[in-house]
């Protein structure tokens, strides 16, 4: 069992402390069962294991202290930060059960620290003259934590304030500091490594190290990995798409599509395709695909082919859940359906989406394994031709602490990999901001840490939807309730989305293993739409509902005419804009 101390604004005992997107992980950050409580001051993790655990919480960061910056002379703030760093969801460091309880703020910042150091090194910047004043930020992050530990191990008087309320108040300061600073080094090397991903000189230097390393030549256009850096090396730009809702079919949306993206990406829900079993409706996925392949001459993504979310299966299928084999034959069939009819418009397939979160339709771990397997091979033999990605849903895995069934998001593309799965990429969705398990806003070197992990498995990376909400939007079922969105830095509005998407896409841009980037919808969803009944954002599109453009349009058009001309989207991503 461990405690944690949970403290107030003022230093004091909280009394009110709401348990949000809580769960337990251990190593390698994968999440473990166990339960979590809270009461006044304290939060309880009790695991059946004496292993060291984590506590991953959504906890309210303060504003970086202005005070602090100015004496350590750094002006790059700007008026945004004088805000909270946001409704964060944050992790501590894995810590071993004891009886005296830990600083929640005092370990959440530790992880954080850890991660500054960690990433400061994989992406090779101690000697970066930019990072200059992100290392001086840090460099107050950490002597306010050494404070906080400090004041942590201070005997108090009897009847005297308890000195971990002053080691909470340093930690939180050190929290916010590092936060700052981490979100300013993640962009930093995106914008530093932009240029030559873009101009194709990252590229060729992979591959003078791949022949230098192995004295061979590699074929054209290849995929390179060397030992001595994450992921792939591709060749050419990454792409830029965005996600179209076969409802939604009108001729301003036509206009903008060009603007912004070089592919759309097309939802197959099976909820839509095949409402009443036996009876396909094709009608809104033809018109689209027709518009993109005849019109536009822009590639077609499909998928999730699979997605067992609620709204995207129709309600007939559920009576054979409990028929495994039955369920195997019709998911079959329905693949064998979809491919044969656009196999020769649609250049990639997402084949599965989220199946090994197991949250509505229930499979056995085999079966899920089992279930992806067949559906690329499926794929494959229908339309060997096309590109096939592996679908990965809620990426940092949280649902895995309640559902013993089902299987976490990294050992999941592991076990796929393992089993010798054909797949080309894995296709990774990335939501924040929304009332859902998984969908809480998360920091940015986080996120870039993230997609890093990802990279590991030596596999194109894909960002099949990632976005958030233009504002901030209530929750609506008593589910919601435990799964507040988050903010990220200031409440979500209009402009924030856009600044949002500027420096998470030019983060994902960069990475030297990212194949593409493809925002989550083009326009708002109507309330009883199929894509909300499906789950899809809330506010999450580029445009409203009624056609009207946000800023995030303006922005996304801006760094997609940057990349189509090779150059990194100066003034949009930059350290002055948080």
């Amino acid at each position: 069992m461990s405690l944690y101390l949970v403290f107030d604004s003022q230093g004091k005992p909280a009394r009110e402390f709401v348990l949000q997107h809580a769960h337990a992980f251990g190593p390698d950050d994968l999440p473990v069962q166990a339960t979590i409580t809270v009461s006044e001051g304290f939060i309880t993790l009790d695991r059946a294991s004496p292993e060291a655990t984590g506590l991953c919480v959504q906890i309210e960061v303060p504003p970086v202290d202005q005070e602090l910056l100015a004496q350590g002379n750094l002006a790059f703030a700007s008026s945004k930060t004088e805000g909270a760093m946001g409704l964060l969801t944050l992790q501590t460091a894995l810590l071993p059960p004891r009886g005296e309880p830990y600083v929640l703020a005092l370990e959440l910042a530790r992880r954080q620290i850890m991660l500054f150091l960690n990433k400061l090194e994989d992406w090779g910047l101690f000697d970066e003259p930019t990072a200059e004043p992100v290392l001086r930020e840090f460099e107050l992050a950490r002597q306010c934590f050494t404070a906080a530990l400090v004041a942590s191990r201070k005997t108090a008087p009897a009847h005297a304030p308890d000195p971990r309320g002053e080691a909470h108040t340093m930690a939180m300061k050190a929290l916010a500091l590092t936060i700052d600073a981490g979100e300013r080094l993640a962009v930093l090397d995106a914008m530093r490594q932009l240029p030559s991903r873009l101009n194709g000189k990252m590229y060729q230097e992979a591959i003078r190290h791949y022949v230098r390393a192995t004295a061979e030549t590699p074929a054209a256009g290849a995929a390179i990995a060397l030992s001595t850096a994450t992921g792939v090396f591709l060749s050419g730009s990454p792409q830029m798409g965005i996600a179209v809702e076969p409802t939604q079919f009108a001729e301003p949306l036509h206009r903008v599509i060009p603007l912004i993206a070089d592919f759309i990406s097309i939802p197959m829900r099976w909820s839509e395709m095949e409402p009443t079993e036996g009876k396909y409706s094709f009608v809104g996925t033809d018109r689209w695909i027709e518009w993109a392949v005849r019109g536009a001459k822009l590639p077609v993504v499909a998928g999730p082919l699979l997605d067992f979310r609620a709204g995207c299966v129709p309600e007939w299928l559920s009576i054979w859940e409990n028929d495994y084999e039955t369920l195997r034959e019709l998911v079959v069939e329905h693949v064998q359906q979809v491919v044969t009819r656009y196999r020769r418009t649609v250049s990639r397939w997402t084949v599965a989406g989220g199946l090994h979160v197991n949250s509505n339709i229930k499979l056995s771990v085999d079966q899920v394994i089992d279930i992806t397997r067949v559906a690329v091979s499926v794929v494959r033999k229908l339309h060997p031709q096309a590109r096939v990605q592996l679908g990965i849903d809620e990426p940092w895995g949280e649902y895995h602490a309640a559902r013993k069934r089902s299987l976490p998001p990294l050992l999941y593309a592991d076990a796929m990999i393992q089993v010798g799965l054909n797949i080309d990429a894995l296709g990774i969705r990335i939501a924040m901001g929304q009332h859902a398990s998984g969908r809480s806003t998360r920091d940015l070197a986080s996120l870039s840490a993230l997609l890093d992990r990802y990279a590991q498995f030596n596999r194109p990376i894909s960002i099949t939807a990632v976005g958030v909400p233009s504002g901030m939007t209530p929750n609506t079922t008593p589910e919601d309730d435990r799964h507040e969105g988050g903010t990220w830095r200031v409440p979500w509005s209009d402009a924030w989305q856009a600044d949002w998407a500027s420096q998470a896409l030019t983060i994902m841009l960069a990475k030297p293993y990212v194949q593409s980037v493809c925002w989550q919808q083009l326009a708002d969803l109507p309330p009883n739409a199929p894509g909300s009944l499906a789950g899809e954002m809330p506010l999450g599109g580029l445009m409203t509902a009624g056609g009207v453009p946000k800023a995030s349009m303006q922005r996304m058009m801006e760094i997609h005419k940057a990349v189509r001309e090779g150059k990194a989207p100066v003034g949009i991503a930059n350290l002055g804009q948080f």
